[in-house]
């Protein structure tokens, strides 16, 4: 199956200290490669996988649940962690969601969690028809680009895949069930105006997990894919600072 453009996952091999950035539902590597690149040019060993189904066409995400996107995660997490002496984790929106589940897994092998716009819910009224409407239609109009920042794309679906969307939910519970187990250090950003995740996301995980070292910054000239917006130096900025606090003599 072709790739879509930018789609490609991205490595990079440089110091001790790796970083795995995962990308959100019905997105692709390339929302997330510019900030890969401006961590690996700052030293870091960078992973950016492209999860099962997305960057080709949205009928491939049709045939895939939450547990094979967790799967690459953890696949591309256990290579960081062979070949490094400490590992972070940074995603955005579903990449964040990904990012607290392998943070509840994963525990002290985690040195550090970095969140843009992350969802563990939604609030919008369809979500109760899913379980029923997936049966019978296959996909919803996109919640792609949604992007302040003029001529951005993020290599996303132009459509929402709703066994796919069903399936993302039951990420969404189980990370909520153990979001007490997220004790790492954490820096989330959020966007002021996002209109596919709601602002209840992230004050619900930051009143939730255990973690004592705790960082919202709001971003407040960017939409949701924030890794793309105007904000973007901020996150690639401030993500790089917290990596330097926590690994200070690596990279």
């Amino acid at each position: 199956m072709p790739l879509l453009p930018g789609a490609e996952p991205f490595e990079a091999d440089n110091g001790s200290v790796g970083v795995l950035l995962l990308h959100g539902f019905t997105g692709s590597p390339k929302s997330m490669t510019p900030w890969a690149h401006y961590l690996a040019e700052a030293g870091y060993t960078v992973r950016v996988p492209r999860l099962p189904g997305h960057g080709t066409r949205w009928q491939e995400m049709n045939v895939t649940t939450w547990q094979d996107w967790y799967a690459e995660a953890e696949r591309s997490f256990r290579e960081l962690q062979a070949r490094c002496d400490s590992v972070f984790v940074m995603g955005l929106s579903m990449g964040g969601s990904l990012t607290l589940r392998l943070a509840e897994a994963k525990a002290d092998a985690i040195a550090g969690i970095v969140l843009v716009n992350p969802a563990v819910h939604s609030e919008r009224p369809d979500r109760f028809a899913l379980p029923v409407v997936k049966h019978l239609v296959g996909a919803f109009p996109g919640i792609s680009n949604d992007i302040k920042k003029p001529d951005q794309d993020e290599g996303a679906y132009d459509k929402v895949p709703l066994k796919a969307a069903h399936s993302l939910t039951g990420l969404w519970k189980l990370v909520k069930a153990d979001i007490a187990r997220v004790t790492q250090p954490l820096l989330m950003f959020r966007s002021a105006e996002d209109h596919v995740v709601e602002a209840s996301n992230g004050a619900w995980i930051l009143a939730n997990v255990a973690s004592t070292d705790a960082t919202e910054v709001v971003l407040l000239d960017s939409y949701h894919v924030a890794t793309l917006d105007n904000d973007a130096p901020t996150i690639f900025a401030e993500s790089l600072s917290f990596v330097q606090r926590l690994s200070p003599t690596a990279g």
